[in-house]
């Protein structure tokens, strides 16, 4: 069964290695491309505000950064072998939040309202939560859809065309999100990230795949590269999202994987039930020695969270981020 999907990658060739300046951190990143020698200038209305070396090494100047902007798009341009490559890539002031706050789902429980809503995650931002994470099928029709189970009100969202899914009403009123509305809202600010967890397929790795393409592609597409992070069950899955975008922060889920694995395949950072942890607590110190990062799921109990924060773990995924946050402060 074919669904239609090509092996080429969602980006258009031209990618950074960070997308985020502040004050302290003037030197951006490294502009990769696929063309070896490719050399590339700046164009656009805020091309003056920026610095692009021989070596392609993006850097901010002082009054760019001064001016407070939330973020700049650039126009990127090279000559390849294979013709004039043009691309605009956003820029984001990092002024995202460092605690270990990952509110699942968005922030739906205390507030009363539906999980994986807009409203949801933007209770998530007004928190302070420095993540909020949230769950993405794919229709019938190939498009994007945001829901933790794969069957909604009774309607199976991989068999069921967009137009009848997004007619749906979640319990709170709003209708049934698209990924692209999703991002479009979450990236109005720059202080909460997505956490994008990409579902695996009832149907079976093929469509697994053909949603990470799309997934990634619309990622590229929204300029949204700064704010989402992407988590998954299926291994295959993040490695693909790694190869479609080598410099993309991904986590695993299925605690089935140690540290070591991990690093070979230059993952972020394993994001495991709080049971795997508990089993491993070894690798807490262990992904850290390897620069991975440690993400715990989906922990609601406050004994466990003051374990998890004595063990300095990076992120606690949680449907209590108001009780987390209270902690962190303690911490």
């Amino acid at each position: 069964m074919s669904f239609g999907f090509s092996a080429a990658t969602a980006q258009s060739g031209l990618s950074l290695t960070n997308y985020t300046f502040s004050a302290s951190q003037p030197i951006i990143g490294t502009l990769k491309n696929n063309q070896l020698g490719a050399r590339y200038t700046l164009s656009g209305p805020h091309a003056a505000l920026f610095t692009l070396s021989k070596d392609n090494q993006l850097a901010i100047r002082p009054r760019a950064v001064r001016q407070a902007q939330p973020w700049y798009d650039l126009v990127f341009e090279g000559k390849t072998s294979a013709g004039m490559v043009r691309d605009t890539l956003r820029i984001v002031n990092d002024q995202f939040i460092r605690n270990q706050v990952i509110a699942h789902r968005g922030a739906w429980k205390q507030a009363g309202t539906t999980e994986n809503s807009i409203t949801a995650l933007n209770n998530a931002i007004r928190l302070g939560c420095m993540g909020s994470e949230f769950d993405v099928h794919m229709s019938a029709d190939s498009v994007l859809v945001i829901n933790h189970d794969p069957i909604i009100q009774g309607l199976a969202i991989e068999k069921t065309p967009a137009q009848e899914l997004l007619a749906l009403k979640l319990s709170n009123g709003e209708s049934l999100p698209t990924l692209e509305a999703y991002l479009t809202e979450g990236m109005k600010q720059n202080r909460t990230r997505l956490i994008l967890e990409i579902k695996t397929s009832t149907f079976g790795k093929e469509r697994s795949m053909a949603l990470t393409e799309r997934v990634v592609k619309l990622v590229h597409r929204l300029r949204a590269q700064a704010w989402v992070d992407y988590i998954a069950f299926d291994y295959d899955v993040c490695k693909k999202v790694r190869a479609l975008d080598p410099d993309a922060k991904v986590a695993y889920l299925n605690g089935d994987k140690t540290p070591a694995d991990l690093a070979a395949d230059k993952l972020f950072g394993f994001d495991y039930h709080f049971n795997v942890v508990k089993k491993n607590e070894a690798w807490i110190q262990e992904a850290q020695q390897r620069h991975l990062t440690v993400n715990v799921w989906t922990v609601n109990d406050k004994a466990m969270m003051e374990w998890l924060l004595a063990r300095r773990v990076d992120f606690i995924t949680t449907n209590e981020p108001e009780l987390l946050l209270e902690l962190v402060t303690k911490h």
